[in-house]
């Protein structure tokens, strides 16, 4: 581990809230109740108040839950169960939530089984986001090389999706590639916009932003 994560430990789980992955799977369109899921993730992550958000983020799990339970080879279904746990591990923070990261890395790892493009490579952008963003062993299961591997695979898959290129460029950010992190973030912000998913893009794209300013003031102090 680093020394730029090893200072954040504490706050690791914090942005393991921040996945959202595209509209549409190798195989089609997500079903209507995984789309559902979908909409309200959008809505609770980036409109609800911090207040309200870890009840709000409860609620949604109980229901992928039961989706996943309705439709146990659903790649789609899996990954959104994965990101809605992996949400309110950060809405919750701390050790505590390494349970909830333990089960959305099972619902990535299981979605990739049945269909490693589905979602436009989602679950592999999200499993490396959770690799990167889980504090390292003793404590958890972070891993930067599966990071990497589990990033660059969903950039093969979908080189120019937003959330693909943003996470890659938070990565190369913990590990102080300024110049990569930048390449990435920009990447990001030209990505096309997804039809349907208007509220997640203008998060992401605002997250990006932040952090695209950040590196720049990094790389003007060389």
């Amino acid at each position: 581990m680093n020394p730029f994560r090893r200072n954040r430990i504490v706050a690791a789980f914090f942005a393991l809230g921040l996945l959202a992955p595209v509209i549409a799977s190798a195989g089609g369109a997500p079903a209507p109740a995984v789309v559902a899921i979908r909409d309200q993730w959008a809505q609770v992550a980036y409109v609800t108040p911090k207040a309200q958000r870890a009840s709000a983020f409860e609620s949604l799990a109980s229901q992928s839950a039961r989706l996943v339970e309705e439709r146990p080879k659903d790649a789609d279904a899996l990954i959104w169960d994965g990101i809605v746990r992996s949400s309110l591990a950060g809405e919750r923070g701390g050790l505590g939530a390494l349970s909830l990261a333990k089960q959305a890395r099972r619902d990535f790892e299981a979605a990739i089984g049945l269909d490693p493009d589905a979602l436009e490579g989602a679950a592999h952008t999200s499993l490396g986001a959770l690799y990167y963003q889980v504090p390292g062993w003793p404590i958890g299961f972070g891993d930067e090389a599966k990071a990497r591997q589990h990033l660059e695979r969903a950039l093969a898959i979908s080189p120019d999706d937003i959330d693909a290129n943003y996470f890659h460029g938070d990565f190369l950010r913990e590990q102080r590639d300024w110049a990569g992190a930048a390449a990435a973030f920009e990447k990001a912000l030209a990505a096309p916009a997804r039809p349907g998913r208007e509220v997640a893009d203008r998060g992401r794209r605002a997250e990006a932003t932040r952090k695209l300013a950040e590196v720049r003031e990094r790389l003007a102090r060389r």
